[in-house]
C-alpha cells in the first residue's frame, strides 16, 4: 500500500501477493448428474444454481466450493495423466472427521484410503468419476508445530504416513483414548506410495 491507504501499483515487490483464500474447484464430467448426487451426498451441500449441464455446490458461507460442468464428449479420466492429484477439506475435529466417514459409508460412499500422514488424520475417497478427494483433520494445534514434524527425520523418512482403520478409530475415541494420543502418528519406518495410486 502507498501512502494514504491507496495502492502503489508500480511497487511490484519481491513476490506475488497472494491470495486471501481458496475459493473453489471446477470439475468437468461426462457423468453430471451422478457426480452431481455424489457431491450433494459427500459434502452435505446444496445446490446454490444448478441446470441439465452446471451446478454450483456449497457447503458453507461461500457461494459455491465445487462447480460441476457436463460436457459431451468427456471421456474417463486417466489415472496415469498429469493433474489434480486431490481435493482436501478440513474438518474441526478427529470425531466430527469420523462422524462424517461413517455418515457417507450409510450412503454408499466406502473410504478408498485412511492413512495418518502425520500432519494430518485423513480419510480418502473416490468420486464417480475417479477423482480423489481427502478429508482430514489437522493433528498438531499450530502451524509451528506441523512445520516442526515435517521438517522432522520420521517425516523424511516417511512422508505417506501410517494407515489406520477408521471404526478401530472410532471405537478408541468411544472408549475415552483422547484425541492427542490417537493423531499420534505410528512410526513404521520408510514406505513409498500406495499401489493403488
Amino acid at each position: 500500500m502507498g501512502s494514504l491507504g491507496h495502492t502503489d501499483f508500480d511497487d511490484v515487490g519481491t513476490k506475488v501477493l497472494s491470495p486471501s483464500t481458496l475459493a473453489h474447484v471446477v470439475l468437468r464430467t461426462g457423468n453430471f448428474q451422478k457426480m452431481v448426487d455424489f457431491y450433494l451426498n459427500f459434502l452435505g451441500g446444496t445446490v446454490t444454481y444448478g441446470n441439465d449441464f452446471i451446478s454450483f455446490i456449497t457447503y458453507d458461507e461461500e457461494h459455491h466450493r465445487i462447480a460441476l460442468i457436463g460436457i459431451p464428449g468427456t471421456g474417463p479420466k486417466v489415472p496415469t495423466s498429469a493433474g489434480m492429484e486431490h481435493i482436501a477439506f478440513t474438518f474441526p475435529t478427529l470425531s466430527a472427521l469420523l462422524l462424517a466417514y461413517r455418515q457417507r459409508k450409510a450412503r454408499g460412499i466406502p473410504p478408498a484410503w485412511c492413512v495418518n500422514h502425520g500432519p494430518t488424520t485423513s480419510i480418502y475417497y473416490k468420486d464417480p468419476d475417479g477423482n480423489m478427494l481427502e478429508t482430514q483433520v489437522d493433528n498438531f494445534d499450530t502451524i509451528e508445530s506441523a512445520n516442526e514434524f515435517m521438517t522432522g527425520k520420521y517425516f523424511a523418512e516417511n512422508p505417506i504416513g501410517t494407515d489406520f482403520d477408521a471404526e478401530e478409530l472410532i471405537q478408541k475415541i468411544k472408549d475415552g483414548v483422547p484425541d492427542a494420543d490417537l493423531k499420534k502418528r505410528v512410526e513404521i519406518g520408510p514406505r513409498g506410495l500406495p499401489s493403488d495410486f
